[in-house]
């Protein structure tokens, strides 16, 4: 009884004062900017694609190309933005995996089909199609893939299949090497049949491709090397842009072999 008697009852904390309360309010109601900067950035490439798909059926084909290569730049950006600025979320995947779909597997095969398909009729319709529906396969494909809980880390550094946004730049070739003036492949309508199904089968492909979301860190000897390397490619597109794009794609082709040495030298080890 005596231990009974010696307890104390406890006192209640002090209530919570109005502006604090209020301060508590407003804290919950805020939502950091930093957090909707990649998705604002995701959005702008959304737009920039779909002013591609306008400028294309005014006729303006240069103009809308370089709305998807520069679609295609920012689509690189806005993910290593949200990690960078801690901002990735669900809705920020969605939204970018949607961009995705319109700006590298609806615009490019359409201008495609603006360009030089129509005078074949549904069988230039029909591949279309056929690349859009890899485009949307291989995109979905990703989503899962992500979702994988035991993924090892070092398939981080590469992509099952070709991304899309690699892929719109590649179907878009024929275009690069018009402008160009090396070839106009619109007067082979067969030769871009071929190259739209080609890209649009290494999309939904198992063939590993080398991806930069895997590169945080590079060796400090490289860092003057990459700058270099950067630096001189910014000059060729702003100098020579058609000419660029067409090198990098036919260097991306050259990469495949390797990227795939690259990832069966990773499985082994």
């Amino acid at each position: 009884m005596a231990e009974a008697d010696d307890k104390q009852p406890q006192e209640a904390p002090p209530p919570q004062s109005r502006r604090a309360r209020v301060t508590e309010s407003i804290k919950i109601r805020q939502f950091p900017i930093r957090r909707i900067i990649p998705n604002m950035v995701t959005l702008a490439a959304l737009c920039l694609g779909l002013t591609a798909v306008r400028q294309g059926l005014e006729g303006r084909f240069e103009l809308a190309v370089m709305c998807i290569v520069i679609a295609g730049f920012l689509d690189a950006f806005d993910g290593r933005l949200a990690r960078l600025l801690k901002a990735e979320s669900p809705l920020g995947a969605q939204l970018d995996s949607l961009t995705d779909f319109v700006n590298f597997g609806i615009a490019p095969v359409l201008l495609i089909y603006l360009w030089a398909l129509q005078s074949i009729g549904r069988l230039g319709w029909a591949v279309i199609l056929v690349y859009s529906v890899c485009c949307a396969l291989r995109l979905a494909r990703f989503n899962v893939d992500m979702e994988e809980a035991d993924r090892p880390a070092w398939k981080t550094k590469f992509f099952i299949g070709v991304p899309s946004p690699s892929a719109g730049g590649l179907v878009m070739t024929p275009i690069y090497l018009q402008v160009a003036g090396i070839v106009d492949l619109a007067n082979y309508p067969i030769v871009i049949l071929a190259n739209t199904i080609l890209v649009g089968l290494l999309m939904v492909s198992t063939l590993p491709t080398f991806s930069g979301k895997g590169l945080t860190h590079i060796r400090r000897d490289l860092v003057l090397p990459l700058m270099l390397f950067i630096g001189f490619t910014a000059v060729m597109l702003f100098t020579f842009p058609w000419l660029t794009l067409i090198a990098m794609a036919a260097a991306y082709y050259l990469m495949l072999p390797v990227s795939s040495f690259a990832y069966w030298h990773y499985k082994q080890a």
